[in-house]
């Protein structure tokens, strides 16, 4: 039954730290391979591509692990990258976020917390999938959208979003799990017709969430970086 565990791999230099993760992890029932350094995890990508998660110290000899999260990207696309850092100034987890991060965790962290994000970004990646070109209705939790006509409901009850917000909703939603920048929010869903700049995203955010009523509880202000909508954690 091995082959059917999912495989992560923790790249940590502190040999304590990344002994802890891996027994927390193992503990969940996970494959785990561990390394040191950028470079030994590359020559681990290299060997076998099929990891299915990551998750990656920021401080690490050599290459650094935000430059660490482009290269595994390029190999492993369909990987979830968990940044776990004690770099937690607001503008270094953005600069991790936009270089491909899928989410971070800040150090010292919570062993609770830190599995309950890896089971998050897996269970996005499993179950929750961007619809493709050709899908027009996504439906989480009551709420369904519909990208081709423009129409939203909860539970069956039409709802009447202005066309940014239905665009930021969507982003979230299609995303859901990952934290979205508010530069990245901007960039999608500028549009024509639609201007929007700055902390307006805040305004959006919270003019959504009176809308959606106890579904708007899902979406989480991440301080000083953007929102995500919360996925279920099994």
């Amino acid at each position: 039954m091995a082959e059917n565990l999912i495989h992560v791999l923790v790249v940590e230099d502190e040999q304590e730290i990344r002994e802890l993760m891996a027994l927390h992890l193992l503990r969940q029932g996970f494959k785990v391979t561990e390394c040191s350094s950028a470079e030994d995890a590359l020559n681990e990508v290299n060997r076998n591509p099929n990891f299915q998660l990551f998750v990656l110290d920021w401080m690490l000899p050599g290459m650094s692990g935000v430059d660490l999260v482009g290269k595994i990207k390029a190999k492993a696309r369909d990987a979830s990258v968990l940044m776990v850092t004690a770099m937690a100034e607001p503008q270094d987890i953005v600069a991790g976020l936009e270089k491909g991060a899928d989410d971070y965790l800040t150090k010292p962290f919570n062993p609770g917390v830190f599995i309950a994000r890896v089971k998050a970004l897996l269970r996005r990646s499993a179950n929750i999938a961007a619809p493709p070109s050709d899908s027009s209705e996504v439906s989480v939790g009551g709420l369904k959208m519909n990208f081709k006509t423009y129409e939203i409901s909860y539970n069956s009850e039409p709802l009447h979003l202005t066309p940014s917000e239905f665009k930021l909703l969507g982003s979230l939603v299609q995303n859901m799990g990952c934290v979205l920048t508010r530069e990245k929010l901007i960039e999608n869903i500028q549009g024509e017709g639609i201007n929007v700049v700055g902390r307006t995203i805040d305004t959006h955010v919270f003019g959504l969430r009176k809308k959606l009523g106890e579904w708007g509880d899902r979406i989480e202000t991440i301080r000083g970086v953007g929102y995500r909508v919360k996925v279920d954690i099994a």
